[in-house]
């Protein structure tokens, strides 16, 4: 039976930062890794920068002390790119809004929404919520006024408010330019 070559793809897998950061994510510390693996802190630190390839029964012994598959080091994640020409339009009430979704709609963890709010644009006139557990506002450019029940709250470029996402409110663009904002809601 005739084997197959197989060429290589050209692309370095970084074994060592993600073994560095599923160590973070643990909250281990390198001296620990060490200690429990019998592995000097020296070679654990060129291994996490990627200095030097651990043999294949140190990765073992690695991912043992961590607690991990050795395949989820090989796992390619998955990433998604939403261009924003490609960006489906979006409404979630309002005058004077255009509102895109610029994060996948296949996407159930959070959603942000880009929206160009022209002057004297205003939201609802009744408070409403949104069914996430977190919203977070922010102001790209321009000025925006978000409205709660006991309070408005007047923003600017680069001022960013977060608030539990099932707090009823509204919004106004009270000023004579475009406001730029963003809301990412927290599903």
């Amino acid at each position: 039976m005739k084997t197959l070559p197989v060429e290589s793809s050209g692309t370095a897998i970084n074994i060592g930062s993600r073994l560095r950061g599923v160590r973070q994510r643990q909250r281990m510390t390198i001296d620990q890794v060490a200690e429990l693996s019998g592995l000097t802190k020296g070679f654990l630190s060129r291994v996490e920068r990627d200095l030097t390839s651990p043999s294949v029964s140190t990765l073992l012994k690695l991912c043992e002390v961590l607690g991990i598959e050795v395949g989820n080091l090989f796992e390619v994640p998955e990433t998604m790119l939403v261009r924003l020409e490609d960006a489906p339009r979006v409404s979630l009430g309002g005058e004077g809004i255009t509102e895109q979704l610029v994060t996948p709609r296949s996407e159930k963890r959070v959603q942000m929404i880009r929206a160009e709010v022209a002057p004297k644009g205003v939201g609802e006139a009744e408070l409403y919520s949104v069914d996430c557990e977190l919203e977070v506002l922010h102001v790209i450019a321009g000025k925006f006024t978000l409205v709660l029940p006991e309070q408005r709250v007047e923003l600017q470029a680069g001022d960013t408010m977060t608030f539990p996402g099932r707090e009823p409110h509204s919004w106004e663009n009270e000023s004579d330019d475009v406001a730029l904002v963003t809301w990412t809601l927290i599903l």
